[in-house]
């Protein structure tokens, strides 16, 4: 049964905009049914494992579901690679279970610890958008437990208005309990990577224009302190599953094999301005030297490859006490002046990043808030700062005024009038919200501060 608790301090990845909520932890239907018929008159809003950047699981003087709990496998088809899960369980926890079995996650974020439900939620993206789209076209159906304490089975063929409006509906619109996921057949463990090392933003640009297609995996490491000729100087790393006859031949008795794990925690002793521009700028010289120039089929590792800070435990404390934000967007293909001139901004600014990623995004999803459309998009880490907010303010507009948006499950800070300019769909999602849930059960702080 779930557990009343008291009032803690929450916040996202990021650790900005921290408010109080009772945290409650929630194995079941049950549970959550017991919640909402005692809910506050702040709503309720499901939360995982928090690596949200900014405010979406936070529910300022109500109450937040601890989903993690709810994390069992209910059901595998080996032949169809088909997994029924409870939405608490982690792509971790999938991976750990079902690449020994030959089934990765059919998409996965730069992190390992996301929840289902929190994947569903955001409709996460990854390194083969462009191939294969984002988490939610990979789910059969979903169970959600609606505002009246019923269950209803929504799926891209099955009451699909609703289904859209939770794949990427930041859990305002139920809290969603079980899903049915598509894994990805995979022949080992390890993958094929290619890396190239590009001296600026046009030659990355291009590069990604006429390669792309060849690879299932793709991303870009981008300087963006580099300034003048250097600026959106890259590293880009491409790949795909190795089969088993293309591994040595020490890795084919067991090219299954699979480990994960973190090696090493943050203290959290930083103090605030520990990153800036200096030992960032010293930091992004030493990692674009050491990448090689060109280099093909090197084998990597799945925590290498695709989660490389998840061996590192909390390393956002290496920020400081005041926090980060990461600032993700995406402008539209044919916007390429003003993914330059948002570069320009941030390297003017003096603001640091020493972790900054670019991808070219595929088509996007019928889903109303769901964030990937077809174009380039930029995420990076950037310290809080003294003047942030006006440079965030100003690439906002840029954004928006090039077609462009931001990702929700990145936001903590966006302004109502902006974000209504970004998502053309919104009006149906609000449509979608208040047939649901008519008097707004489930709430978020993003949620009030957006009037979603």
């Amino acid at each position: 049964m779930a557990e009343s608790g008291s009032p803690v301090r929450l916040t996202g990845w990021g650790r900005t905009a921290a408010t109080r909520a009772t945290l409650i932890p929630v194995s079941g239907e049950d549970d959550v049914r017991a919640v909402l018929d005692g809910r506050s008159a702040r709503g309720v809003v499901a939360r995982g494992l928090a690596r949200s950047y900014g405010d979406a699981a936070q529910n300022a003087g109500g109450d937040v579901l601890d989903m993690t709990g709810a994390d069992r496998v209910l059901d595998v088809d080996l032949a169809t690679g088909e997994v029924e899960v409870e939405a608490g369980i982690s792509l971790d926890r999938l991976m750990t279970l079902f690449v020994p079995l030959g089934l990765f996650v059919p998409v996965t974020a730069g992190t390992r610890y996301v929840t289902v439900g929190g994947a569903i939620a955001a409709d996460i993206h990854g390194k083969n958008h462009h191939r294969a789209g984002s988490f939610a076209q990979h789910v059969a159906w979903l169970d959600l437990l609606l505002a009246d304490g019923t269950i209803r089975r929504v799926g891209p063929d099955q009451d699909a208005d609703l289904f859209w409006a939770t794949a990427g509906g930041m859990g305002l619109t139920g809290v969603i309990l079980r899903a049915r996921v598509r894994m990805k057949p995979i022949e080992s463990a390890q993958l094929l990577v290619d890396t190239d090392r590009t001296p600026d933003l046009d030659s990355l640009l291009s590069l990604l224009t006429g390669t792309d297609h060849l690879y299932d995996y793709s991303v870009a490491w981008i300087d963006c302190v580099a300034r003048g000729r250097r600026m959106g100087r890259s590293v880009l790393t491409r790949g795909r599953f190795a089969r088993r006859d293309e591994l040595p031949a020490r890795r084919r008795v067991d090219p299954l094999r699979y480990s994960s794990a973190v090696t090493v925690s943050v203290p959290d002793v930083f103090p605030p301005g520990l990153l800036n521009r200096a030992t960032v700028a010293a930091f992004n010289e030493l990692w674009y030297r050491r990448a090689p120039r060109q280099e093909r089929d090197r084998l990597q590792s799945i925590p290498r490859f695709f989660h490389p800070l998840d061996g590192v435990g909390d390393w956002n404390r290496v920020y400081g006490p005041r926090g980060f934000v990461q600032y993700q967007f995406t402008v539209p293909f044919g916007q390429e002046e003003a993914m330059r001139a948002a570069l320009e901004r941030i390297s003017d600014s003096g603001s640091a990043s020493f972790l900054a990623v670019l991808k070219r995004f595929g088509d996007g999803n019928p889903g109303m808030l769901s964030y990937p459309s077809p174009g380039w998009t930029l995420a990076l880490d950037v310290p809080v700062v003294a003047g942030l907010a006006g440079l965030l303010d100003g690439l906002d507009r840029l954004v928006v005024d090039a077609g462009g948006r931001i990702y929700l499950a990145k936001d903590s800070r966006v302004r109502p009038d902006l974000f209504e300019r970004m998502y053309p769909r919104l009006e149906a999602f609000r449509t979608v919200r208040t047939q649901v849930d008519p008097r707004g059960v489930f709430t978020s702080d993003l949620a009030r501060r957006l009037s979603l």
